[in-house]
């Protein structure tokens, strides 16, 4: 429990001390626990499965940082609410272990538990303090998909997905995945491409990949896609989309399209469109 607040919701939303919530812990009757990993998606209650907003909800437990509880802030109503801040991953994951032994407990994640989530991490905490707990990990909604919605059709075809954080991974990793996933063709979507400690990585990436792909193809850059403050996105190229490099930060996702994408420019603003192959084929 240390680094982690407890918050009890009740009325008065009261906050209570680390001993008081062990108390808590303690007396509540103790069952056969289960632990579910929760991909919340883009951060609107709406986005979620039906099945994610039910066990959130009669959950004992709800674990997450800050930033992904508030999003679900209406859900949260009378289970115990454990938070921390980013940075506190494994904390979190140990607390939510713990937790699931007895008590039936919800991990929220940002987007998909298995996309850059809390899945792999609460699972290798598990695997290495042998703790036997029935786990269940329920899909959300990604970054690159609510982008692409926003987009409007940028991936259809094989795509690859790649984070420019290099706190996990080394750079030299990143740029290797980045020159692959361009030769190959893949529709290729960027995750965290920049913080205040990383400001140069977006750069570097779209570098890297204007090295193997024509300057003319697509890039759309979607900021908070899908969530009900704050979305905004850019249609452009790759030749001039360092051209917002200002505007890039880590709520930003950035699909970089191929040769066969186009922007299809109407009266309700511009989409891109990848075609998968169907023109080919077919007359439509």
């Amino acid at each position: 429990m240390e680094g982690l607040l407890l918050q009890l919701r009740n009325n008065d939303k009261k906050v209570v001390t680390e001993n008081e919530a062990e108390n808590i812990a303690n007396e509540k009757t103790k069952g056969k626990g289960k632990l579910y990993i929760v991909g919340i998606g883009p951060g609107s209650v709406e986005h979620l499965t039906v099945k994610a907003k039910d066990v959130i909800l009669n959950a004992d437990y709800v674990v997450g940082n800050d930033t992904y509880l508030d999003q679900i802030e209406s859900l949260l109503t009378n289970q115990e609410i454990y938070r921390s801040t980013m940075g506190k991953e494994v904390d979190r994951a140990k607390e939510a272990v713990r937790l699931a032994e007895n008590y039936v407990t919800v991990m929220v994640s940002g987007g998909d538990a298995n996309v850059y989530g809390m899945a792999g991490i609460v699972l290798e905490v598990a695997e290495k303090n042998e703790i036997s707990v029935e786990v269940e990990v329920l899909p959300g909604v990604t970054a690159m998909l609510a982008s692409a919605s926003v987009l409007g059709a940028p991936v259809v075809i094989d795509s690859a997905t790649i984070s420019l954080s290099d706190l996990l991974t080394p750079w030299e990793v990143i740029e290797k995945r980045l020159k692959l996933a361009t030769e190959a063709g893949f529709i290729i979507s960027l995750y965290n491409p920049k913080s205040r400690q990383r400001k140069s990585n977006f750069e570097n990436a779209i570098e890297i990949i204007k090295k193997y792909r024509d300057g003319s193809v697509p890039v759309g850059l979607v900021k908070n896609a899908l969530r009900p403050e704050g979305q905004e996105y850019i249609v452009t190229t790759l030749d001039e989309v360092l051209e917002y490099n200002d505007w890039v930060d880590m709520r930003t996702a950035i699909i970089i399209c191929s040769e066969d994408s186009r922007v299809w420019e109407s009266e309700f603003g511009s989409k891109i469109i990848t075609p998968r192959g169907y023109h080919k084929k077919y007359e439509y």
